[in-house]
């Protein structure tokens, strides 16, 4: 297996880089903290310090952080999930000191003044107020949280408007200190400049004091109970979220139950489910599935946005397409097809540098090795139909399954 080399700086932060023929380079400073690692009246913490980041440094107000990138022409952005933060920047490639310097300064130097802090949790609220007013996306949340109930993986990344408004700097400053450490940072980057001159400037702007090791201990979630959920809900469409649990980013069956999900419910309109409910049956609009692992649990989850009158029939199609996985291998012919699927899908994904950057940072934050993309399809075409089928049966029980619906009256 080839992999792309990891350097690791003085202070213990990891640095991964892919050198890329292009005009346009991407640099990301990717965290191991999420909503996850929020203490339980802190909902919503994570995603903002991701906000509040860019709120001002030591040496710049919060105009001078947003204006370093975007009067080179750049990009600044972050984002938040149940066990990372990221923020990074895409920029021209001959900006890159430029880039480095300003993500090290907000990283090592960020104040979180006490007035942006109170003006950014108006415009958070405005982000929650629009998640709530788009149920097609609002689901995917509120499915997690039927799924972990009662656990931090369970935890709405945005929180609540009680929760936000609870939020003090102090707080910001405490998740900051126990989760920016060394050992929970990698820096990431794909571009056009070599990895000795990427090393020489994260050296130069990152090697900088900080914290070696996290002490945080996640909570395991052991307690996962199959439940059905229905609620009212004042759309045309109905919305309906099947979820169970699945594997972890640690366990092996991760990757051909990876190839699995795509094949039922992927991008391409020849996904099985999409086949099933959408063009043979005229029932729904849109129809997908999805798999989430983490560092020690994982969820499969399908959607489907259908007239209220077609849930039922819905739903019934499909746990038939899963039964038909678990009862019977992929003929020849299906697993090939399903592989050359999923390998173009991803190699069209990573033709966004940015997408790239953020996934082979991913991988050194949880697996410490990058492979190169040759050896990623390698270990898909490897894939068989037996680990297919095993992994089928071990998620894919319908009685193990929890349903969330949003339908009218």
């Amino acid at each position: 297996m080839e992999l792309i080399p990891i350097t690791t700086l003085e202070n213990g932060i990891k640095v991964i880089h892919k050198e890329v023929s292009s005009p346009i380079s991407h640099f990301g400073v990717i965290i191991n903290a999420g909503t996850r690692d929020e203490a339980d009246d802190q909902n919503g913490l994570a995603h903002f310090v991701e906000h509040t980041l860019f709120k001002g440094t030591t040496r710049r107000n919060s105009y001078q952080v947003t204006q370093r990138m975007e009067n080179a022409g750049g990009d600044l952005n972050a984002c938040t999930a149940k066990e990372e933060t990221c923020f990074h920047a895409s920029f021209l490639s001959a900006d890159y000191p430029r880039a480095i310097e300003l993500l090290a300064d907000i990283l090592f130097h960020a104040t979180f003044p006490e007035k942006e802090i109170e003006k950014e949790k108006d415009v958070v609220l405005e982000e929650i107020n629009y998640y709530r007013d788009t149920p097609a996306e609002l689901i995917f949340d509120e499915i997690e949280e039927v799924a972990y109930a009662g656990h931090p993986l369970g935890r709405n990344i945005l929180g609540s408007k009680k929760s936000l408004y609870n939020l003090r700097r102090d707080d910001i400053i405490n998740f900051v200190r126990r989760n920016y450490t060394a050992d929970n940072i990698v820096l990431s980057s794909v571009g056009n400049l070599p990895t000795s001159s990427i090393i020489k400037y994260c050296n130069k702007y990152f090697n900088q004091p900080i914290a070696a090791h996290c002490e945080r201990v996640r909570l395991p979630f052991t307690t996962y109970t199959p439940t059905t959920l229905r609620k009212r809900k004042n759309t045309s469409q109905a919305h309906i979220m099947l979820c169970n649990q699945a594997f972890s980013f640690q366990e092996k069956e991760r990757v051909p139950f990876t190839l699995l999900a795509n094949y039922l419910g992927g991008q391409a309109m020849s996904a099985r489910l999409n086949v099933a409910i959408r063009e043979k049956k005229g029932l729904a609009y849109s129809v997908e599935a999805n798999y989430s692992p983490f560092t020690d649990n994982g969820l499969f989850s399908v959607y489907v946005g259908c007239e209220k009158e077609a849930i039922e029939k819905s739903i019934e199609l499909v746990h038939r397409e899963l039964q038909k996985v678990v009862a019977t291998k992929l003929g020849t012919l299906q697993l090939h097809t399903a592989k050359k699927q999923f390998i173009g899908q991803l190699a069209i994904t990573n033709e966004a540098k940015l997408n790239e950057m953020l996934s082979i940072g991913r991988s050194a934050l949880y697996f410490n090795e990058v492979e190169t993309t040759e050896s990623s399809f390698q270990k898909i075409e490897a894939i068989t139909a037996d680990e297919i089928l095993e992994a089928a049966n071990r998620i894919f029980i319908p009685d193990q399954f929890s349903t969330l619906i949003y339908a009218g009256k």
